[in-house]
């Protein structure tokens, strides 16, 4: 019989170890390293299952043109950037990798509050280009963390692995989430709160953890962000469209937010000549010692890279054979 055509649409380029290993007897594997779906023209029509990542989004125009596809498995937890309704309205199914990251983006994210809180990137900023003295001064007034309040937007696995962490600390860990089942503020030891106001108001950092969906697109924006405590500091390692990049600069720009830690924007990469990134490319403007930006990069070390695309392809297999994917969220 003839092989199944499996395509990676972008982020994973050759050596195709992991899925070649899995996929090799049944499928060809190829690497498209598309940064658009323009890339795809061509390449992706006759896929039986497609592997995509973040650089790019699939939408009518690409699915609409799809012949033979069983499976889009979004590698990795957000899957905003596929329409699944269209997906399943031909038969397709999408999946996701809810589990691959769990550790890393939890990390990132404490890592984030941290430096923020402990003022440790504001000192070694203003230190290297020489503003300010060379005392602890710079950073007055920081305060010890136990017993500081500690709210988390969603309490999904990455949320729950965070909340253990800044637990860890003695922070009072507190958390929106109207998902979740009752019980999970007892399971773990932390606080529920039923309205986001509540929490904002409370919080002496906030941290995103929720998918992006029309309910949390802006979620934190102008209005929200005001309703936070005066010099909180707010961490992003969810979705770049569940907090408002420009209100964040806003807020630091009017001293409400003393920082923030962004590693998901709504434009990978940004345009040099966005406001954003202007602001905190300049030594003059408070966003550069205040704001810390990553590449998207909260989800990654080398094992859980490996684990997005081991399992992503293990899906794959699955469908080519016959069964039933995992994880389907359309």
């Amino acid at each position: 019989m003839p092989k199944s055509k499996v395509v990676i649409t972008d982020f994973i380029n050759p050596p195709l170890h992991h899925e070649e290993k899995i996929l090799g007897d049944i499928a060809d594997v190829q690497a498209l390293n598309a940064y658009s779906e323009d890339d795809l023209i061509g390449k992706i029509e006759n896929a039986d299952a497609i592997m995509l990542y973040h650089f790019i989004s699939l939408t009518e125009k690409t699915i609409n043109r799809l012949e033979n596809c069983k499976l889009i498995v979004r590698c990795g937890v957000g899957f905003d950037n596929v329409d699944r309704a269209l997906a399943r309205e031909k038969g397709i199914n999408v999946a996701n990798v809810p589990d691959y990251g769990t550790e890393e983006v939890a990390d990132s994210a404490i890592g984030m509050m941290l430096t923020l809180t402990r003022g440790v990137h504001y000192m070694n900023n203003r230190l290297q280009r020489g503003a300010g003295p060379w005392i602890y001064e710079q950073v007055k007034p920081t305060h010890r963390l136990r017993g500081r309040t500690f709210g988390i937007i969603g309490v999904g696995r990455i949320g729950t692995a965070t909340a253990l962490r800044a637990k860890a600390l003695g922070m009072r860990v507190i958390y929106y989430d109207p998902h979740v089942p009752d019980g999970r503020d007892k399971s773990l030891g932390i606080e529920r709160i039923e309205e986001l106001d509540d929490l904002l108001s409370q919080s002496d950092v906030v941290s995103a953890h929720c998918p992006r969906t029309d309910e949390t697109q802006h979620l934190l924006n102008d209005e929200t962000i005001a309703k936070m405590k005066p010099g909180a500091f707010l961490v992003n390692t969810a979705r770049g469209g569940v907090v408002d990049a420009h209100a964040v600069l806003r807020a630091i720009e009017g001293d409400h937010l003393r920082g923030a830690a962004l590693d998901v924007l709504e434009t990978e990469p940004p345009q040099d000549d966005d406001p954003l990134m202007v602001a905190w490319r300049d030594p003059s403007h408070p966003a550069y010692d205040r704001l810390i930006l990553n590449p998207h990069a909260a989800f990654y070390s080398e094992e859980g890279l490996d684990d997005m695309r081991i399992k992503g392809s293990q899906n794959c297999l699955r469908v080519l054979s016959g069964q039933k994917p995992r994880n389907v969220v359309n």
